[in-house]
């Protein structure tokens, strides 16, 4: 086609288009402005995690339904498990409900409320 006001675009990708402005950060592909990863917090959530999938075997089924619940909720992000504290308590409750199966879970959630108590910084 000659007509001067058709144009071909082939768009394969992401693409960024920043006319001006300041502080441009292009594509943020989840890692600009992400929270900065903490190693022992990701340790004792997956430390909490596994053993919540252990206890799994050991509870009923509407125990089991929380711990589904639950799960999700759990985050390497201090300030979101600041915030899911009610979510942290039905790990508690559980884990005290049956008894010493339920001791390591309520000891890894020890753990993990100490680190996350901890003042970051």
């Amino acid at each position: 086609m000659s007509d001067a006001t058709h144009h071909t675009t082939n768009n394969y990708g992401p693409q960024a288009f920043m006319d001006g402005g300041q502080g441009n950060v292009g594509i943020n592909y989840g890692v600009v402005g992400a929270p900065v990863q903490d190693p022992e917090l990701r340790a004792r959530v997956e430390e909490l995690t596994r053993l919540l999938v252990e206890l799994r075997g050991h509870l009923t089924p509407e125990q089991v339904r929380t711990v589904e619940e639950v799960l999700p909720e759990l985050a390497g992000d201090r300030q979101a498990l600041r915030e899911r504290g009610l979510v942290l308590a039905r790990v508690a409750q559980i884990a005290a409900v049956v008894g010493a199966v339920g001791q390591p879970v309520g000891e890894a959630l020890g753990r993990l409320l100490d680190l996350i108590g901890r003042s970051v910084g």
